[in-house]
């Protein structure tokens, strides 16, 4: 099975990119399924299930969704595989810029704004830079001059990604990225799988449920503004 992970900004337009790309996909042949990862909320299903395709929807709530993605790897591709398709695209709501849900064997795609502002492929993180594909959106709305300056913003980041301008609306630039979807090699198994790069640190009593303000509360790994990373234990 193929296996495609989709990140990205929220509201970069992950969901019509996928939507346009997945009417390519069948009509090539294919038989994709989805998994549509949120935090608290989503109806995004409702418009995968008009392309009589398999959804699949889980929400993080108090997790990171890229984590609960990972976390919950196997137990997606187990579904599809029960469904019978040969594709599996998993759409992960990316929040804190730094995640990077791609594995090694995986076609990583992120998905980001144009209008977000040139420097936001600086700001992103790994999501972007250990990327397979980048699907630049809403490039129709700014100057030619500034849609050249984000791709080239981009390449500084990630020199070895394709970047494609697509549109959401139109679905122009969506037969690229379902081309590389169809020439991505099978994941075999998952055993061996890894991350392309760590996640980042979320270990301390904040993630625990601790809302004290005050220092003296924190135990786990502290980050201090000055760059020092502090493990305080009990």
């Amino acid at each position: 099975m193929k296996i495609i992970i989709f990140a990205g900004t929220p509201g970069a337009g992950k969901t019509s990119v996928l939507i346009h790309t997945i009417k390519l996909l069948n009509n090539k042949g294919n038989h994709p399924a989805v998994v549509k990862i949120d935090c608290l909320y989503t109806n995004d299903d409702k418009r995968y299930e008009k392309l009589g395709i398999p959804i699949l929807v889980g929400l993080s709530r108090d997790m990171c969704p890229d984590h609960f993605a990972i976390y919950n790897m196997e137990e997606m591709v187990k579904w599809a595989e029960e469904q019978g398709v040969n594709i599996l695209i998993i759409e992960t709501a990316g929040l804190c810029h730094r995640c990077a849900p791609y594995t090694e064997n995986s076609l990583g795609i992120c998905v980001i704004d144009a209008t977000s502002g040139p420097n936001t492929p600086r700001k992103v993180g790994p999501f972007l830079t250990s990327a397979d594909v980048v699907a630049i959106t809403k490039g129709d709305i700014i100057s030619q001059a500034e849609r050249e300056v984000f791709r080239e913003r981009i390449l500084e980041m990630n020199s070895s990604c394709q970047v494609y301008e697509v549109n959401g609306l139109s679905g122009q630039g969506c037969a690229e990225i379902a081309d590389e979807i169809v020439e991505t090699k099978t994941v075999k198994n998952l055993e061996d799988e890894e991350l392309r790069h760590s996640a980042p640190l979320a270990i301390c009593t904040l993630c625990a449920g601790e809302m004290k303000v005050s220092k003296k509360y924190h135990r786990g790994i502290l980050k201090r503004i000055d760059g020092f990373t502090e493990y305080v234990g009990e």
